[in-house]
């Protein structure tokens, strides 16, 4: 999926009209968070999947 840069020029104009320049900031950090706590929960998943049971020598 290749954008050119009409297609982003485009959707960033539907998105200063339907939010507003004052909401975008707003909205870009809440993406942002989003976007790291899911990388850093998917993070979480492969660690744990990657770690191999220890067996305990009697």
């Amino acid at each position: 999926m290749n954008l050119g840069f009409g297609e982003i020029m485009l959707i960033i104009l539907v998105a200063l009209i339907l939010f507003g320049p004052k909401k975008l900031p707003e909205l870009g950090k809440a993406a942002g968070r989003t976007l790291r706590e899911f990388k850093n929960a998917t993070k979480g998943i492969m660690d744990d999947d990657d770690e191999k049971p220890v067996k305990k020598q009697s």
